[in-house]
């Protein structure tokens, strides 16, 4: 170790808050071990900066480009991995994603989250059901669930300026049996960003950009932890291949095709042939 290292790390001495103290110092320790192991060159460091800063530039309120690095070098999934795999009873966690808009349209029980429709391509409706319930299986009322996919096209809303804002986006709360249902469309698969610092990554590694088609949920509840997941469907190409590293067998669903019915019409308002998916969401409680 260079003597450097060691000013660096006791430079942080006086940090009151040992945790905080350790992963500062650890970061740096790790930091100048990579430098001195790799034996940086001072155009490499260079280089290093201008991505990282031009990484930053790209962020704003709709996209965040450094959540997108996280999640192509595995960063996010591992700790996903280490901070979830104590919760075995709840449904699996996976990345957020860089695509999350706070603060959308709450819709009623079985409201669809289409406000902006591909009018060139028939899309018959999609209906999401099932319970959210802790891991004894008791329902969960009024746990917050918060939903975003992508459009036909593969763009998410505050990606794409076609799309109204809160398109294929919507927070519902879950009723009296810990039931919900929301009205959507098929995903589809889709590419990640490529015009920015992550994508000239990709491209150097010769990588894809593909992810699975899914649909994120991000759902709340008093007592219980977060849970951030997705839904994949079945029989998809890139399960196997997801860039991000974000599919887990757990979350994989398939759909089936259900005819019109009457029933369906006066119940969610559902005049055609539609799609449904039925899954169980189990919240871990958190210690008392």
């Amino acid at each position: 170790m260079y003597q450097l290292t060691q000013d660096v790390i006791d430079s942080f001495s006086k940090i009151e808050n040992e945790r905080q103290k350790h992963l500062i110092t650890t970061l740096a320790a790790k930091l100048h071990e990579y430098i001195e192991d790799v034996q940086l060159s001072q155009n490499e460091w260079e280089m290093a900066i201008d991505f990282l800063t031009r990484t930053g530039q790209m962020c704003h309120g709709q996209r965040q480009e450094y959540i997108l690095l996280s999640d192509v070098m595995g960063i996010s999934m591992l700790v996903d991995e280490i901070n979830h795999h104590q919760h075995e009873k709840q449904t699996p966690s996976t990345v957020f994603g860089p695509f999350f808009i706070p603060e959308m349209p709450v819709r009623d029980y079985g409201a669809s989250i289409v406000e902006h429709a591909d009018t060139e391509t028939e899309q018959l409706p999609l209906l999401i059901t099932g319970r959210v319930v802790d891991p004894d299986l008791n329902p969960i009322q009024n746990a917050k669930i918060e939903i975003w996919q992508t459009a036909e096209n593969g763009m998410y809303s505050g990606q794409d300026a076609a799309q109204q804002l809160g398109n294929l986006r919507g927070i519902f709360y879950s009723q009296a049996q810990g039931e919900y249902a929301i009205q959507s469309i098929i995903p589809v698969s889709y590419q990640i960003p490529s015009d920015g610092p992550v994508g000239e990554l990709l491209n150097f590694s010769k990588r894809h950009f593909w992810r699975p088609a899914h649909i994120h949920f991000m759902i709340t509840a008093e007592n219980h932890h977060r849970l951030v997941t997705h839904l994949f469907l079945k029989d998809d190409p890139y399960l196997e291949s997801d860039t991000v590293f974000g599919v887990k067998d757990a979350l994989i669903v398939d759909y089936q095709r259900c005819e019109y019915s009457a029933e369906m019409e006066q119940k969610f308002n559902i005049d055609s042939a539609y799609y449904k998916v039925d899954y169980q969401f189990v919240l871990a409680k958190e210690q008392a």
